[in-house]
Formats: C-alpha cells, sequence, structure tokens
C-alpha cells in the first residue's frame, strides 16, 4: 500500500472537503483507497467512512509513539491511504519541543509519507509561495511533495499562485475553484456527525466531481510512497471477555482502533443504542458508554426506562461499566441542557454536569489509574468538551491526570464499585512520561 498526507498551514483551509472529494474520486476510479486522521477527531472520520466505504483510523502522534503509528498504517486495506491532519501542520500540543508535539508533521515523518499542502489563496496571490517555502524548509525531513491551490477566484488568479510556486520546484496537484456549494455544517464539537448530514451523497459526490476536474490525481499517485511493512503493536486491554458499547448518534465517540484492538485480543464486542431504548446485551460482562452529544438528547435518554432498567441489572450483576465524557456525564446524577433543564440520568456515580453555561475543556492528558480501573498502568488520553461539573463528590477518584506539559492537574473523574468514568477519552497505552 501507498500514502500520502493532506495537510494545510492552518485549521478551515479545506481540508477536509479535499480529502472527501479526493477519497471518494480515486474510489470512483477503481482505486482501493482508504484513509486516516491524525490527532483526536471524531467526526472527520465519520465522513471519511462515506466517501472511502472504508473505516478510517485514527493516527495520534502524541499519544502512539512511532511503532504503533506505523503498525496501524500498515494494518490498513487497499491500495493508498489517504491521511487529513488536523490544524496546521506543523501543529502540536503544548510540550517542552518549541515546535510542540504530536502534529501531523510528526505523523509523516514516522510513516515517511509525503506531504500535500492545501492552501486557501482566497485572499492572496504569490505571497503563497512564501507561506510554501516556510512550511518546506522548516523542518527537510517533513517532505512538501506537492500544492493544490483552494478558493481560487479565477483562471488568472491560479495561473499567478501556481507560477509563483512552482519557481520553487514544488509541484502544484490542483486548483480548486471558489464555491460556497462545499461548506460542511457545524456545531459546537466540530462538523455535524455524518450520519446527521440531510443530503451528504449528494454532498461527497460534489467534491468528488471537483477533485476530478481539477486536481491531477494520476500524478497524486506517483507521488505517494510506499508504507513499510510494520507489525500492529498491542493496544488498550479489553474490558471484557464480552463488551457491549453504546452506539448511536448520542453516543458516537469511540476511536475504531480501540474496538479492533479489543476484537484482535478476543473479546467479543457488541453494540446498543440508548436512544433507541436499548441495553447492553444481558451476558455482558464489560458495558463502555463512550462520548458524543447526550446534551442535545437529555430529556429523550431519561425517558428510556428500557436502557435503564437494563443498565442497572447489569451494574447490580457486577459488570464493569465505564464511560467517557458524554457516557460519563449520563452515569452521573444529572445533566442540565443548553435551556436550563435538568434531567435525571443513571444516577452510578456521583456527579451532576451542566451544558448550560458553556466553557471549553480541551487538551491532552497524561492519565494515571488511582484504583486500577478500568485499566492498569499509564494511559494518554484527550478532553474536548464543553460541559462542566455542577456538583460532585470527592470520593473514588477514577485517575490522576496531567496535561501535555505534564502540569498536575490532580484527580478526575469517579469510580464506585464496578462502575467508573471521566471526561478523559482514553486513546492508548502511554508509551512513557507525558
Amino acid at each position: 500500500m501507498k500514502g500520502f498526507v493532506i495537510a494545510a498551514p492552518h485549521s478551515g483551509a479545506g481540508k477536509t472537503m479535499i480529502t472527501l472529494g479526493l477519497l471518494r474520486a480515486f474510489r470512483n476510479c477503481g482505486v482501493a483507497v482508504t484513509s486516516a486522521k491524525s490527532g483526536p477527531d471524531y467526526i472527520d472520520p465519520q465522513f471519511h467512512q462515506a466517501a472511502s466505504g472504508t473505516p478510517c483510523v485514527n493516527l495520534d502522534a502524541w499519544a502512539m509513539p512511532p511503532d504503533r503509528l506505523q503498525g496501524l498504517a500498515a494494518a490498513q486495506d487497499g491500495d493508498l491511504l489517504v491521511v487529513e491532519g488536523a490544524m496546521g501542520l506543523f501543529d502540536g500540543a503544548p510540550s517542552d519541543d518549541p515546535m510542540g508535539r504530536g502534529s501531523v508533521a510528526d505523523v509523516a515523518e514516522a510513516l515517511n509519507l509525503p506531504v500535500v499542502l492545501v492552501l486557501d489563496a482566497a485572499r492572496q496571490s504569490q505571497t503563497a509561495a512564501a507561506v510554501v517555502h516556510g512550511l518546506a524548509s522548516l523542518r527537510p525531513s517533513v517532505k512538501i511533495a506537492g500544492v493544490i491551490l483552494n478558493q481560487i477566484g479565477s483562471p488568472r488568479h491560479g495561473a499567478m499562485i501556481s507560477r509563483a510556486i512552482k519557481a520553487l520546484n514544488i509541484p502544484v496537484l490542483g486548483v480548486v475553484p471558489r464555491t460556497e456549494a462545499m461548506k460542511v455544517p457545524s456545531r459546537h464539537l466540530g462538523l455535524v456527525q455524518a450520519e446527521e448530514h440531510t443530503d451528504l451523497e449528494a454532498f461527497i459526490g460534489a467534491a468528488a466531481g471537483l477533485m476530478l476536474a481539477n486536481v491531477n490525481l494520476d500524478r497524486l499517485l506517483d507521488l505517494s510512497t510506499t508504507i513499510d511493512r510494520a507489525t500492529r503493536v498491542a493496544g488498550l486491554p479489553p474490558l471484557g471477555a464480552r463488551i457491549s458499547a453504546a452506539r448511536d448518534t448520542a453516543f458516537a465517540f469511540s476511536y475504531p482502533h480501540l474496538l479492533d484492538d479489543w476484537r484482535l485480543a478476543g473479546a467479543e464486542v457488541s453494540f446498543f443504542s440508548p436512544l433507541n431504548d436499548e441495553g447492553p446485551a444481558v451476558d455482558a460482562d464489560a458495558i463502555f458508554l463512550p462520548g458524543g452529544y447526550p446534551e442535545l438528547y437529555a430529556g429523550r435518554l431519561a425517558q428510556n426506562s428500557g436502557f435503564v432498567t437494563v443498565m442497572t441489572a447489569a451494574k447490580d450483576r457486577g459488570a464493569l461499566i465505564y464511560g467517557e465524557c458524554g457516557g460519563y456525564m449520563a452515569l452521573g446524577e444529572s445533566l442540565t441542557d443548553s435551556d436550563g433543564a435538568e434531567h435525571r440520568m443513571l444516577g452510578f456515580l456521583p456527579v451532576r454536569t451542566s451544558f448550560a453555561a458553556r466553557k471549553l475543556h480541551l487538551g491532552y492528558r497524561g492519565l494515571t489509574p488511582i484504583c486500577d480501573l478500568p485499566w492498569a498502568g499509564p494511559l494518554n488520553g484527550h478532553e474536548f468538551h464543553y460541559a462542566s461539573v455542577i456538583e460532585e463528590s470527592s470520593e473514588g477518584r477514577l485517575f490522576g491526570a496531567q496535561d501535555s506539559l505534564g502540569e498536575n492537574l490532580g484527580g478526575v473523574g469517579h469510580v464506585r464499585g464496578n462502575v467508573c468514568g471521566s471526561f478523559a477519552h482514553v486513546i492508548g497505552v502511554a508509551d512513557g512520561p507525558v
């Protein structure tokens, strides 16, 4: 399998639209294409899968060591792997390194893949060449193999920029015209989920048409480099032998690599929908409530007595129950929605949360389980939520937490008997200190 990385100087340059269009365009041309997303992201991979028809894996250079990145990349099926970056090419988490840690440049370097830059050139012309020159020269080990110009106002506009960039001996692989039709709706945690997009197939089809008409797919294939063979490194141990995981639009944020790790370790993984008033499998010895948007469905969840009854039975029979972010909120006493209405949740953990007064909590986390639940040993994860704790007990903290600079954040989350959870999303086993 060969591959390349899609990156940009900054967020909002059009990486996701370009990536989705390329995935579907390659697929339409008979290329067995698959994808990856750099960093902690749940939304973009859903769109990737819709465009390519294959699951999208997360490759996180902050939370995963190089051998883990290499093993996950090599394990993907297909002829071509397209890796979409996050933020700007060199944007990483704060660290002792002045360049940060965990950028898409780090992913590209770990996998030895070329980078294709997407430039939003709507408000510049030849100055775009200076941006390309700076990005190409900052870290020579990261190879800028080509440029796709986006948001181009006219053929003359595109020709001016292309000529300036070609003088750097870096090819311009595409010139994509400005269009309002390619904007994706968003909400507080990012894009609207793929399954909520009102006309997703038409959107992806239009993006593919734009790529076929304006980007040289053959040259993209030619510049792609072979992904080295690598053995997939063992990941996070499974929560149990029979894991039942919540999956619907309220609980959609589970990493595919974690679920695959559990299956590869021999665990059975099944799914249920709390929104449809379903409970976990009655023979499950572990239950996973991932993150998502429970704050948008708090009233509906509070009324789903079937879900509550089966979850309570699972708790009473001793099944391990673990919740992350939105799942943690659902395990708490109550959840207050954006209108200020308080809704009763499962009541398994001593915490009340609220989405009424939004406050951003964002960043990577080094996590140390305090009681060896749900895992033993140091972990890497992240937080990204606007909900806040309005009342909680100090009993039974789940993790000791640090930020990406190693600063102590104290105890986070809760554990009560066989139930545990926190706002942190766990990505994997920590390879070393934060």
